[in-house]
């Protein structure tokens, strides 16, 4: 399990499913307006939540979900019902107007994207659950769920840095360039969370393609 050929097939498959560099413009969107202390805070936040998660998965794999009774197929349309309501919010911009609201009336920012949806589903979606409990469950010594963490947390690391750049990103398209690649971002975001739905449907009724 340790073979370094296996340690490069669980990082490529892992940083092809979550895509740190694809994530970089979500997570622009998603905070789009706020300060960078801000935006690094947030980013270090998804990135922590996202290792505990990843961690839990690494131990007790499909055992946590079948214990409350949630299936994969379940888990994947939760999620992408969640991600179509981010998504539509991205097209109307109201995440930016409740920002605005907040900010006029002294209030908190409470519309913290870091837990979701950047650490559940973008990072943490049902590809990566998937993907960490399958190398988990062909683990045969504690040292390979040892290199297996440090595997999965070196993506996350990428992840993070990636979330860091989106600052420079933001200097070069300015605001009108952010609100129209919020919107694009959006679409896109409806279009991956309506294939979220449909997988966990096409799972749960065992049909094909």
């Amino acid at each position: 399990m340790t073979e370094i050929a296996t340690l490069i097939t669980v990082f490529s498959t892992l940083f092809i499913i979550i895509d740190p560099p694809g994530l970089a413009p979500i997570f622009l969107a998603l905070t789009q307006g706020l300060s960078p202390a801000q935006r690094r805070t947030i980013a270090l936040r998804a990135c922590v939540i996202s290792a505990v998660l990843m961690l839990m998965f690494l131990f007790v794999g499909e055992a946590v979900l079948n214990f409350i009774g949630i299936s994969m197929p379940a888990f994947r349309i939760a999620g992408g019902v969640l991600l179509f309501l981010t998504a539509l919010e991205m097209l109307f911009q109201r995440r930016q107007a409740r920002r605005a609201d907040n900010a006029e009336e002294g209030a908190a920012d409470h519309d913290d994207p870091s837990v979701f949806p950047l650490a559940l589903p973008l990072i943490v979606g049902p590809g990566a659950i998937t993907t960490i409990i399958l190398f988990a469950g062909q683990a045969q010594t504690a040292l390979d769920i040892v290199t297996l963490a440090v595997v999965m947390l070196s993506v996350l690391v990428i992840v993070f840095l990636a979330f860091l750049s989106s600052s420079a990103i933001e200097r070069l398209l300015g605001k009108t360039g952010l609100n129209i690649l919020t919107r694009v971002l959006g679409m896109l975001l409806a279009a991956l969370a309506i294939q979220f739905i449909l997988d966990g449907i096409r799972q749960s009724f065992g049909l094909g393609g």
